[in-house]
């Protein structure tokens, strides 16, 4: 059907200010309820991963933990599938008071859960199962609030009044963080690790009630009523974006180039940043909390900042010159975190590296999502100790059948083989490997935790500042350039299912992919490559194919 304009749309006349301003701000304040309750899961996934997870061994229970935080960004597209049939069909208002619903019941209901020490594998389960109800919740929640505030807003403004939905989710990171951070700090660590953790979600109910009570004030779209009086409304929006090559050509354009390159350096920034630093260089949780929560209060400014220059200058030049900086610095970044944060872990690699010298054979992929693996080969447990310990090493190959030895500059530690031992003596094998290892990594200057009086917290604040930047101004202008590529017929279900994919799976999963690619190769920047990889192909895509879309006309039915 060709695409026709409604004459009384916003874009068309002057816009009430006091009725766009009611719509922005409940929008924007459901959005960060709903972005809030998502991210408290992957701020504290090295504690839940304790909690829920303790039946397994400890490297399994970190990479079980962030799967689960995966399991929500999996269901997400199809959240973002469900919702915007409903939105594209019944309407925008009714599909976010649906998802913010569910999303507030969810997050409460996480905090009152058991854990594993209390009603054992039942735990991870109830557990799992609440982050899919979350899932689908948040996908159909973006699409909808960035739609609805679109369809309000004045056509030459429309990156600053939709840019504010972008704003909400860093002004949500900053809650989350400061609600974590107050919370340790009042109760302190011993509690909030037995407890204490569980009293941000449990708030989350007052802001459900409020968040819910603004939305009900609200009035649907008034483009889409309009196109539901006229009778132009679509009858299967999924067939009409996802069917036919028209549209699912956009489709395939957006996700590649906006939706998948802002999921991973979004969660780069965000998240592995912090898995890195209390990880692998081992930085206490207090003090990256504190640090993160800077970075956000600032990068709720520069969303603005680049929305609204969006309008002045156009979306595709801020979101790819982002893009470009990201994939040409990110390594550059985290070694420079590495060199401030513990600087004594840079001069032991430099002076005595790691090498696994081991029969390939005997290695096994340092990944296991169910928590079965026994990892008992003597290459095994030499290289799970050493990503237990956060240590860099490098792979060499031995003879067939040889035991794995560790060196440690000159220095040679030989790994134990755990395979015909009983569970007792296993654990003792263990425990004295460790011991040896770690007494060699001492003697060469390998430090067992970065040490409060080296860490230079305004250079570690700047870099991470930096990653956010560029990951701000691809995501702050990327909601407009995409509403501006979709017709209004099918622009709920169209702009949310690559959304949800790009961030939900691209980036989502980014934590898992990176950890592992970390555990197998030994070096802790490899799994820096999934995303500068992913942001490279985003940019080249976005320079190609995408046009400049500020000037559109969104009225296209």
């Amino acid at each position: 059907m060709a695409t026709e304009a409604i004459d009384s749309s916003p874009t068309d006349r002057k816009t009430d200010t006091r009725k766009l301003g009611r719509v922005v701000f409940g929008t924007s304040a459901g959005t960060i309820f709903e972005a809030y309750d998502f991210i408290l899961f992957g701020s504290l996934a090295p504690l839940i991963s304790r909690q829920f997870f303790a039946g397994v061994n400890e490297t399994a229970a970190f990479i079980f933990a962030l799967l689960t935080f995966a399991a929500g960004f999996a269901v997400r597209p199809l959240g973002a599938l469900l919702f915007g049939r409903m939105g594209d069909r019944t309407g925008r208002k009714k599909a976010f008071v649906i998802t913010i619903t569910m999303m507030g019941l969810a997050t409460f209901g996480i905090g009152l859960l058991p854990t594993y020490e209390t009603a054992g594998i039942l735990a991870p389960i109830l557990l799992i199962a609440l982050r899919i109800v979350q899932g689908l919740a948040y996908g159909g929640e973006y699409g909808g609030a960035v739609v609805y505030t679109a369809e309000h807003s004045p056509q030459r403004q429309r990156g600053l009044y939709v840019g504010w939905i972008q704003t909400a989710a860093g002004f949500a990171l900053f809650m989350s963080f400061l609600v974590i951070f107050m919370t340790r700090s009042t109760l302190g660590e011993e509690t909030f690790e037995a407890w204490g953790w569980r009293v941000p979600f449990l708030i989350s109910i007052g802001l459900l009630v409020i968040s819910l009570w603004i939305r009900l004030t609200l009035e649907e779209s008034p483009m889409f009523r309009r196109m539901i009086e006229e009778g132009r409304n679509s009858k299967a929006p999924l067939k009409e974006a996802f069917l036919e090559w028209r549209h699912l050509k956009l489709v395939l354009m957006v996700l590649f180039g906006l939706m998948s390159v802002q999921g991973v350096l979004f969660y780069t920034a965000h998240f592995y940043s912090q898995f890195f630093l209390t990880q692998i260089l081992k930085v206490d949780g207090a003090t990256v909390t504190f640090v993160m929560m800077i970075v956000t209060a600032v990068s709720c400014l520069l969303y603005v900042l680049f929305s609204w220059l969006s309008d002045k200058i156009g979306r595709k030049k801020i979101i790819l010159t982002g893009t470009l900086l990201s994939v040409f610095t990110t390594f550059g970044l985290f070694h420079a975190l590495t060199a401030a944060v513990n600087p004594a872990i840079t001069e032991a690699q430099q002076a005595s590296p790691v090498t696994v010298v081991a029969d390939p054979s005997e290695c096994s992929l340092q990944f296991d999502p169910v928590g079965q693996a026994a990892f008992v080969s003597s290459c095994d447990i030499a290289k799970s100790t050493l990503a237990r310990l956060g240590i860099s090493y490098r792979n060499a190959q031995a003879p067939a059948g040889a035991e794995a030895l560790v060196r440690v500059g000159d220095r040679g530690i030989r790994s134990v083989d755990g395979r015909g031992l009983d569970d007792a003596a296993l654990a003792d094998a263990r425990a004295d490997f460790s011991r040896r290892l770690g007494a060699a990594l001492r003697d060469a200057g390998y430090p067992a935790e970065a040490d409060p009086e080296t860490i230079n917290l305004p250079l570690v604040t700047v870099l991470i500042l930096l990653m956010v930047t560029f990951s701000t101004m691809v995501f702050a202008p990327m909601a407009a350039m995409a509403i501006e590529v979709f017709p209004t017929r099918i622009r709920y279900s169209a702009l949310s299912l690559p959304y949800h994919i790009g961030s939900g799976w691209f980036g989502g999963f980014l934590p898992a992919i990176a950890f592992a690619m970390v555990a197998a190769t030994g070096d802790i920047y490899f799994g820096l490559w999934y995303p500068v990889v992913i942001a490279a192909i985003g940019a080249l895509v976005l320079a190609l194919l995408l046009p400049e879309t500020k000037d559109r006309d969104i009225t296209r039915i």
